[in-house]
């Protein structure tokens, strides 16, 4: 038995047809499959079921998925959350940021890709490991928080390790542009050029293919090297 089949997985989504293949295509594979189909209706799920995981949309009826996430952090804040949004969707995403979100998954949803981040969150749960296996050659040290590339560690300035760290979190998904903004700048007014000129900086460091661009919404490590 995988990791995924001990966790409760609560699914909001307002369209039934997509609430119900979604079930039917991954259901399966966990202890418990909720599926919930507004904001309101999750929240009480999550409350009655205490899910480990909770998956949303974000446009809903009647409360959306930025709200009820909002009222489930309050409820449990190391709860992970999975947002799914269309990319037109992109303002919304950034008010999901401040909300707390753990990851972001673009629509229409890959249920491979999905499965691919939710044993990313299930790693992240259970993991006592220091050690994060990346990639071929790739490691990062939770704990010291430096970069290894075949067992050597790769130079990196502070702010360059704080990018690496959040990139890190969220594996195999991307990280919005204005969250590496918050998280490595803490705010202060940095260009989108100086951004672009600090990331190609740091593929000199770690490997032209390292770091995947996710055009006009952020950055992720490539897991497939």
């Amino acid at each position: 038995m995988g990791k995924l089949s001990k966790l409760t997985i609560l699914f909001v989504e307002d369209e039934r047809e997509l609430r119900s293949a979604l079930e039917g295509a991954i259901g399966d594979e966990f202890d418990k499959f909720i599926v919930a189909r507004d904001g309101e209706d999750g929240l009480k799920k999550f409350k009655k079921y205490k899910p480990d995981v909770v998956i949303t949309d974000i446009l809903m009826p009647i409360c959306d998925g930025l709200e009820m996430s909002k009222e489930i952090k309050k409820i449990s804040k190391e709860t992970p959350i999975v947002v799914l949004s269309a990319f037109s969707e992109k303002e919304r995403l950034l008010k999901a940021i401040d909300v707390g979100i753990d990851k972001y998954l673009i629509k229409p949803i890959d249920p491979d890709e999905l499965m691919s981040a939710l044993n990313i969150v299930a790693d992240e749960m259970l993991s006592l490991d220091e050690l994060i296996d990346i990639n071929a050659g790739y490691q990062f040290d939770k704990v010291r928080k430096v970069l290894i590339k075949n067992g050597k560690t790769i130079s990196l300035t502070k702010k360059e390790l704080l990018f690496i760290s959040i990139l890190v979190k969220n594996l195999g998904v991307f990280v919005l542009h204005e969250e590496i903004k918050k998280y490595v700048w803490t705010n202060k007014n940095v260009t989108d050029a100086a951004i672009r000129t600090f990331i190609k900086r740091v593929r000199e460091k770690t490997g032209k293919e390292f770091i995947k661009n996710v055009p006009g919404l952020g950055y992720k490590i490539n897991t497939d090297v």
